[in-house]
């Protein structure tokens, strides 16, 4: 992936600073558009979006129509892998996801291998096929997954939680029967975004959700050295290939993203002041984020600020505007409307 690539997205994962930053949003494909909701209505559940490449690749394009965002990033979920691995996955109305949980390593031997998930996971390959033929020439495809230790935290709980206790307890409790959980998510991630790639994604980017929850050295053994594990796998087999890495939460941590060597963007949550990105994370990777997607169901003068005080810290290197975290459902998208006017001008 080299600088003179026309896509805007991948010449800052590159390195170089634009005029006018790429911008896309985490969950830009989703509820707060009348014309999501109107094809999940007829759909069926979320899971039938999913697995179906027809509806998964219109609504993907959706945002695309509607915005002209330089990024298209996959309509799929993080649990999907766990489902591959041959957990009971399904979701209840206004609580989320449920799967049945792994609490042992006894129960580790009822998963399936890294091997045997692409059976369950062929719909989404194939979204990605797709997607590839479909996106405008400008238009770059980002593939992704959950890290290991935010998905681990699902398939263990059974569900969200909010402090994440049940991985944690496991973790502290038997580390070696907790890291072979590690090892096989982390192994089955690897598989499952190298199929993203052959099938047209040309950035991959990686959700850890509640690294934030772990601390110190549990930081490094659980959210940091599988990341990097997957990177550089990926970056061996697809050489040149841009990854992203978002451990939400991480504060300090980011910087160990940063210096890791094999992240090429790295994704800051809310919490990330952004003049502190700029001195710190900015001179080593591109710096991917963070309006607080709460501007966007408020909107007012105070969006219109926060936007252009971003593009005004963060602009001066290689920058991607995005959210601090993914547009919830009450976002109006008269308001992402106006978020692109602030930065494209």
């Amino acid at each position: 992936m080299t600088g003179s690539t026309k896509k805007s997205l991948l010449r800052v994962l590159a390195g170089e600073t634009l005029e006018t930053p790429p911008v896309w949003m985490m969950r830009q494909a989703g509820r707060y558009l009348p014309e999501y909701r109107e094809l999940r209505a007829t759909a069926g559940g979320f899971l039938d979006l999913c697995y179906n490449p027809e509806f998964a690749t219109e609504v993907t394009m959706q945002p695309i129509r509607r915005y002209g965002f330089d990024a298209a990033i996959l309509f799929a979920d993080i649990l999907l892998l766990p489902q591959a691995l041959g957990m009971d996955l399904w979701f209840e109305t206004g609580e989320g996801p449920r799967l049945n949980p792994v609490t042992c390593t006894e129960d580790l031997k009822k998963l399936k291998s890294k091997e045997e998930i692409h059976e369950v996971l062929g719909p989404v390959y194939e979204t990605v096929k797709r997607l590839s033929g479909e996106l405008p020439k400008e238009t770059t495809l980002i593939g992704f997954a959950g890290a290991p230790w935010t998905v681990a935290t699902y398939m263990v709980a059974g569900r969200g939680t909010p402090d994440q206790a049940p991985a944690r307890e496991w973790m502290y409790r038997d580390p070696a029967g907790f890291g072979q959980l590690i090892d096989l998510v982390t192994e089955s991630t690897i598989e499952y975004l190298a199929k993203q790639v052959e099938a047209g994604a040309e950035v991959i980017k990686l959700f850890d959700s509640w690294s934030g929850a772990l601390g110190g050295s549990c930081f490094e053994e659980y959210a940091l050295k599988p990341a990097i594990r997957i990177a550089t796998e990926l970056k061996s087999r697809f050489p040149g290939l841009p990854i992203i890495g978002f451990p939400r939460g991480a504060g300090g941590g980011y910087i160990k993203f940063a210096d890791a060597g094999v992240f090429d963007g790295v994704a800051i949550d809310t919490s990330v002041p952004a003049d502190w990105a700029r001195d710190v994370l900015q001179p080593k990777v591109a710096v991917q984020g963070n309006l607080d997607p709460m501007l966007l169901i408020t909107g007012g003068a105070s969006l219109e600020r926060e936007t252009k005080r971003l593009v005004e810290i963060l602009g001066k290197g290689p920058y991607i505007f995005n959210l601090g975290h993914g547009i919830t459902p009450q976002g109006d998208p008269a308001n992402v409307e106006k978020m692109l006017r602030y930065i494209r001008g």
